[in-house]
């Protein structure tokens, strides 16, 4: 059963069509016209209106547009005597389920209302159906959002967990040594400033910054009569010192870790030299993986700049002399000029991550002169100490 608003303005049409229709068990409601109409409309709700085309005051189409615009749930059929496809055209452009024309069989009035009564059903439906898939895609999406936000959180606590690891492990070694955590930590922002300065993407240059502190975690190996001697080394204690390249790399390789693949790979190579005298594998030039050329441009500027317990801190007219005469024998020449034009920010990370003033720290104090290619600690016979 429907609540069917029949509009005529001849009662005998309103009557006739309203007993056919209640004879299927609609509730019918009768108007003389578009007002009286829009009246009941407003007052009670219907699944369907039929109407005629002409009448009093507003047209029937006027009144098909007004319940397409007003009551979108409200299905209309146009019952009417004018039979001109292009006005039939027009009420169904506006929204009208059905055109019945004058004089009409009963079965057909029946069966255009049961046909526009189907129809919007099924309109409703998909209408129901729509809004519950947008409310579903909405909810669905606040969800998706909360679970990213969620991801993030986790893989921010991951990296930033993971990170603190490889610090706390690199400055493991440090503590064997004479350095302090700050070095690493501004060897690794010159590692990822140089980086960036050659044009490694971001996430490359995050993996430098990170891995880089591992270099020396192989000196966990080297005996501390070695490690910590003050005075020069041996031919014996410099091959002995040597070892710790290699020893990093064995307690870093075989992870699925692409980070401690990278920390790895470093730690093996931070000591190769560009013209092939370095250890331990004497590579040359471009053999040297990128990351490795950088860390060791990093690694000795800073150890130059840093007091150690062989050496004073150096000034930077100093350190840029000593490097310089390495440049093309030890450092890549390329990036040794790179590194030169980022100064100004190289030394705002020194003047941020200083070491607080050491007794065997002060600039005063004497110490040998290193030779260029002579950074990393070397024997007796060279007048240098290592990095």
């Amino acid at each position: 059963m429907a609540r069917i608003l029949i509009v005529d303005d001849e009662d005998l049409i309103r009557r006739m069509i309203a007993r056919l229709l209640r004879r299927q068990d609609h509730d019918c409601q009768l108007a003389a016209d578009a007002a009286e109409a829009k009246q009941k409309l407003a007052s009670e709700p219907f699944e369907l209106v039929l109407s005629d085309v002409n009448m009093p005051g507003e047209s029937g189409l006027d009144l098909v547009r007004y319940v397409f615009e007003n009551y979108p749930g409200t299905a209309t059929v146009m019952v009417t005597g004018v039979d001109d496809p292009a006005i039939a055209d027009v009420a169904l452009e506006l929204g009208a389920y059905g055109y019945i024309i004058k004089p009409f069989e009963a079965n057909e009035v029946l069966i255009n209302v049961a046909n526009a009564l189907r129809r919007r059903d099924l309109e409703l439906e998909r209408q129901r159906h729509r809004e519950r898939l947008e409310t579903e895609v909405a909810s669905r999406t606040v969800e998706l959002r909360e679970a990213i936000a969620t991801l993030e959180a986790v893989s921010t606590d991951l990296r930033s967990s993971r990170e603190e690891t490889i610090q706390r492990l690199a400055r493991a070694a440090e503590f064997r040594s004479d350095e302090t955590a700050l070095h690493i930590r501004r060897m690794s922002l010159h590692c990822e400033l140089l980086a960036r300065a050659v044009g490694l993407d971001n996430e490359r240059c995050e993996r430098i910054r990170i891995a880089s502190p591992m270099h020396d975690i192989g000196k966990i190996g080297t005996p501390d009569r070695i490690l910590m001697k003050r005075g020069k080394l041996t031919v014996d204690e410099f091959e002995t010192m040597k070892e710790h390249a290699e020893i990093g790399y064995r307690i870093l390789t075989g992870s699925s870790s692409q980070m401690l693949q990278l920390a790895a790979m470093i730690a093996r190579t931070h000591h190769e030299k560009w013209n092939g005298s370095g250890y331990p594998n004497g590579l040359a030039g471009e053999d040297i993986p990128l990351e490795g050329r950088i860390t060791a441009i990093a690694d000795v500027f800073d150890a130059l700049m840093n007091p150690r317990c062989y050496k004073p801190a150096f000034s930077l007219e100093k350190t840029q002399r000593i490097m310089n005469e390495g440049r093309g024998s030890h450092f890549d020449p390329d990036l040794l000029d790179l590194f030169w034009t980022k100064l100004d920010d190289v030394l705002t990370i020194q003047s941020e991550f200083a070491d607080p003033e050491r007794d065997n720290g002060k600039k005063d104090a004497p110490a040998p002169e290193p030779k260029a290619e002579a950074a990393p600690r070397a024997p007796e016979q060279s007048t240098s100490k290592p990095a």
